[in-house]
């Protein structure tokens, strides 16, 4: 009878192990999107709230951002992004505090008055805090 009741007990936390995972999942995707209208309308409010203060945010030239440079450079108008469009979205590993998202996106705007348009491999690494989801790594490559 014992065997029962913890395999039981098990199968039940199991369960809701995977419950919780696909909340998580549908509750960052929600945060994803967020995060990409927010660089489009250069949203301070939405920023400030999904992307960490340790935030490194790296670019395929080589360029890394902290939150503060991204908030200063969308300011300051060095930095306008016009136009993302993911391809493909897939969360490759998500657990109850972080999660890494690989997509492959579309990005036009322009840098220093520059236009750029580029097809990119970008590496997301999220972690969950008590603000809820944010960025803490982002890097991306030329596809």
């Amino acid at each position: 009878m014992a065997r029962i009741v913890t395999v039981l007990l098990l199968f039940c936390l199991l369960i809701s192990e995977i419950a919780i995972a696909q909340i998580d999942s549908a509750g960052l995707k929600d945060v994803i999107q967020q995060l990409d209208k927010a660089l489009l309308q250069k949203d301070e409010n939405v920023l400030g709230s999904v992307l960490h203060k340790d935030l490194s945010f790296g670019h395929s030239n080589g360029w890394i951002q902290t939150k503060s440079d991204i908030m200063n450079d969308f300011k300051s108008g060095k930095l306008n992004y016009d136009k993302f469009e993911n391809n493909s979205s897939a969360i490759v590993n998500i657990s109850k505090k972080h999660a890494t998202v690989k997509t492959n996106t579309n990005a036009e705007g322009t840098v220093n008055g520059t236009a750029f348009k580029l097809t990119l491999h970008v590496m997301q690494f999220w972690i969950k805090t008590k603000k809820g989801w944010q960025l803490i790594a982002r890097q991306s490559a030329k596809v």
